[in-house]
């Protein structure tokens, strides 16, 4: 609870995980012997502010996320929603399930274990000041723009580009009506807050860490074991 507001943080873990070459979903591959949604998960169990947390997976991972839960034994409410076939589609499906009584609504990739509870707290308290926030952080390369063919059309500004990650927060009223609109007209935001943006509406970004990545890649995962044995996650 943040200043009488109920806040619920739904974990997005129902993706594919193609990109990673493996049978098992990347939210259930191990880092230091520990699932990366079991990481995930504790973050947020130990945020004081967050109140009730969906966890939303595929229907056919539910064995997998049952032996991650007996392990972890969260301390919060929490609910399972199965995902969509796409990651707007299984969030949207989350949006549904809110608790009534909840003011604020965190979403989280599962894939990422690094984020700092210190942080999301930080952002459950920053997001009044515009309704929605979104944690980022500075690009370091260079970006060109190809739309075809590997061309470089041309090249943005790199000291006004960021590179978006989770969680990303709003007010419930912003997310559900912002959802419940472009849902209907199939718009394929590729993040939370892009739904907003389509839908009018403006977001704030917070600085993030580059330490909060995604495991989305074989190579992430090395990374991680790196990050892990380094940091006090």
């Amino acid at each position: 609870m943040y200043l009488d507001n109920y806040v619920t943080a739904i974990i997005a873990a129902a993706g594919m995980g193609t990109r990673m070459k493996r049978k098992l979903n990347k939210q259930f591959l191990t880092i230091d012997n520990t699932p990366v949604l079991e990481h995930t998960l504790r973050k947020f169990d130990k945020s004081k502010y967050v109140d009730y947390i969906i966890v939303v997976i595929k229907e056919t991972d539910i064995s997998y996320l049952g032996e991650v839960l007996s392990k972890l034994k969260l301390n919060k409410k929490f609910k399972i929603v199965y995902g969509g076939s796409t990651r707007p589609d299984s969030i949207f499906n989350a949006l549904k399930n809110l608790p009534e009584e909840t003011k604020i609504v965190l979403t989280h990739d599962g894939a990422r274990p690094f984020i700092d509870t210190e942080l999301i707290d930080l952002s459950i308290e920053k997001v009044n000041e515009t309704g929605s926030l979104v944690v980022g952080v500075p690009v370091k390369d260079t970006i060109k723009v190809s739309k075809s063919n590997m061309n470089v059309d041309f090249t943005p500004v790199r000291s006004e580009l960021f590179q978006i990650q989770t969680p990303q927060v709003f007010l419930k009223d912003i997310i559900v009506s912002a959802y419940n609109r472009l849902m209907e007209e199939d718009f394929t935001g590729t993040d939370d807050a892009s739904f907003v943006e389509k839908n009018g509406g403006k977001v704030k970004i917070l600085m993030g860490s580059y330490k909060n990545i995604k495991i989305t890649t074989p190579e992430d995962l090395l990374i991680a074991e790196v990050l892990i044995n380094s940091t006090d996650i």
